[in-house]
């Protein structure tokens, strides 16, 4: 294999014009004739055994040229990068020149790794979140815990907006049965908007036991089959249950938590949304941050670059559609899309993120950033006691390599965080407040005086 030519056609793209010397060609074409031998028929010669002379002599002497060239090109076309020391980018696009008995030339076009101008990458400013936890936040983060602990009690009384009714029910178009419409010991809760508009109400009032026909239109949007039909379910409440969401005390600490008091569940809220939304703080200064030395990056990305990220965005798309149970054909048909529309989609993020990876690369050739191999085993030791594995099983699912591109990112964005200025962000314009009307029952000196008390009492709660 020989270079006969490398120049560049275009921005950080490459034509490579390789010659395969005869030595070479001739090593393939026997490579080639063994491998296609079995299929060609000869008289007088089982198949497979007759002579590469014979075979030649029958079918022409370059009846085994085109195997041999996808034999050899693949390597002399990588041989050929590597000498010209090449950073490749995709796949190339190939032409054949010239194929004889002395060897073949061909061309490769290929687009290579950019040239990287960077731009500040520190000494940056972004607004940065000052984290607050309040009374009220806790309260709130309890009352959530509450009603993941509330439980269904049966009520001897008629539904009413709220409850959660158990019934059966079953459709039916023109007096026939339709194929989704029927359904046992079915658990509904009135006002949540589950079933068809006009369903849940016609539940309220009827009682455990009752049997009645409910008429229902539906919408002109659903699906083709019922879209704007006119139809009637029949259906039995077999019994009304209300939500018994229990008392936020002392014995709900206990049996929710670790805690024995109310109040130390309190701090321990209190400490992890404060930790949580620190880290959430953190990170999108962080992503500002790194949007900013993207954005200030100067190259041109090649096109193939971003249509694998593209690709990367799809098939992780597509991983978590699946893993909500849903099938990636339904999803698409669901949202009235094509795979073609979400690559389409996906470009421009994908172009951000190739500009913000080379940025991260350039940054760490400039800082001469390194990860040592004691790093490396550390994180994946890490990581082993995070996933209840040991190192060497999780050796098998996650490179070395991976490893270190990621503590190296890590060590870039920490450069730039470090030495980066954090603002305080914008306000939002306050809304002005509605005049008070005479009838207001609370005087004008009497509602500031409420409103101190309440912060006061939000006040002392925040510090048990």
């Amino acid at each position: 294999m020989s270079v006969k030519n490398c120049e560049k056609v275009e921005t950080n793209k490459v034509a490579l014009t390789v010659e395969v010397d005869a030595a070479a060609f001739e090593a393939a074409i026997e490579k080639a004739y063994r491998k296609v031998r079995g299929k060609i028929n000869v008289p007088g010669f089982r198949k497979g055994k007759a002579p590469r002379k014979m075979i030649e002599n029958l079918y022409g002497v370059g009846v085994f040229y085109d195997e041999a060239i996808n034999i050899a090109m693949p390597d002399a076309y990588v041989e050929a990068v590597e000498s010209e020391k090449l950073e490749v980018v995709g796949y190339p696009e190939v032409e054949l020149l010239d194929v004889g008995k002395d060897g073949f030339s061909f061309k490769a076009t290929v687009y290579v790794y950019p040239e990287v101008k960077l731009g500040q990458y520190k000494g940056l400013s972004a607004p940065k979140a000052e984290v607050k936890v309040g009374a009220a936040d806790v309260n709130h983060r309890l009352e959530e815990m509450a009603q993941r602990n509330s439980r269904l009690v049966t009520v001897e009384r008629p539904v009413e907006k709220g409850d959660t009714a158990n019934i059966d029910y079953e459709g039916f178009d023109n007096g026939k049965p339709f194929d989704g419409g029927k359904a046992e010991g079915f658990d509904l809760e009135i006002g949540s908007g589950s079933f068809v508009p006009g369903f849940e109400d016609q539940i309220i009032g009827m009682s455990a036991g009752e049997e009645k026909d409910i008429d229902i239109t539906f919408p002109e949007d659903y699906h083709k089959d019922l879209a704007g039909k006119a139809v009637v379910f029949h259906v039995k409440v077999n019994s009304v249950q209300v939500k018994e969401v229990p008392a936020i005390d002392d014995e709900f600490a206990k049996d929710v938590s670790e805690f024995d008091t109310l109040a130390d569940l309190k701090k321990d809220i209190k400490a992890k949304l404060t930790a949580d939304r620190e880290e959430a703080a953190s990170r999108a200064f962080e992503d500002t941050l790194m949007q900013q030395v993207a954005d200030g990056v100067e190259c041109d990305v090649p096109q193939p670059m971003v249509d694998d990220q593209a690709q990367r965005f799809v098939q992780n798309l597509k991983m978590q559609i699946q893993q909500q149970g849903i099938p990636y054909d339904q999803y698409l048909k669901l949202t009235n899309m094509t795979e073609e529309d979400l690559l389409a989609q996906a470009k421009e993020p994908s172009l951000r993120q190739v500009k913000l990876e080379l940025a991260m690369e350039a940054i760490a050739k400039a800082e001469n950033v390194e990860v040592t191999d004691e790093e490396i085993e550390a994180e994946y030791a890490q990581n082993a006691e995070k996933y209840g594995m040991k190192a060497e099983d999780l050796k098998k699912y996650i490179t070395a390599d991976s490893i270190k591109a990621q503590l190296t990112n890590q060590k870039v964005v920490k450069i730039v965080v470090d030495s980066a200025i954090a603002t305080k962000p914008e306000e939002e314009p306050k809304k002005k407040a509605p005049a008070k009307r005479k009838s207001t029952k609370k005087t004008e000196e009497e509602a500031p005086a409420e409103e101190a008390a309440a912060e006061a009492a939000e006040t002392a709660e925040s510090a048990e």
